[in-house]
């Protein structure tokens, strides 16, 4: 038997190549402007994305060590440029790049993925009407599947 799976598409608009020289266009009407605003806010305002928030996390890690993309990516086992796609949050690594990382960088995956959940929470509470999860209690001490608590720690599936 089959298992159906919906497939949703993200987010993201696809990058763009290299950009022609374009005529110059005519100024907007005030109201294409206004929803060409409102499109540019709602993108802000969207909830982030795991890979990006990991990225800037390894990232400040790396920095805070004096480190280059080199060094790291050798102790991990990994090319600087796999790193860097990484830490720019266009790729998704596996969770044992995350673990190599994490140990090149001198720290536990433990560690560092409750300090991605934090950057996680901080930056919701700054997005203006997204939805937040509260751990809303079915019966004594149960949580319903799919909610976190203040200092759960997050499990990553490759």
């Amino acid at each position: 038997m089959a298992e159906h799976a919906n497939v949703y598409p993200l987010r993201r608009e696809p990058e763009r190549g290299p950009q022609r020289e374009r005529e110059p266009q005519p100024e907007p009407r005030p109201q294409e402007r206004q929803t060409r605003e409102h499109q540019t806010r709602e993108r802000q305002a969207q909830e982030p994305l795991w890979r990006e928030v990991l990225g800037r996390r390894l990232r400040v890690l790396r920095q805070e060590q004096q480190e280059t993309l080199s060094e790291t990516a050798a102790r991990a086992g990994i090319s600087p440029q796999y790193l860097s796609e990484i830490e720019r949050g266009r790729k998704e690594p596996s969770s044992e790049m995350i673990a190599a990382l994490a140990g090149a960088l001198g720290t536990t995956l433990i560690d560092l993925t409750e300090h991605v959940a934090g950057d996680l929470r901080r930056q919701m509470s700054l997005v203006p009407g997204a939805s937040r999860t509260r751990a809303s209690r079915t019966r004594a001490g149960h949580t319903r599947p799919g909610r976190t608590r203040p200092g759960d720690v997050l499990a990553l599936a490759a």
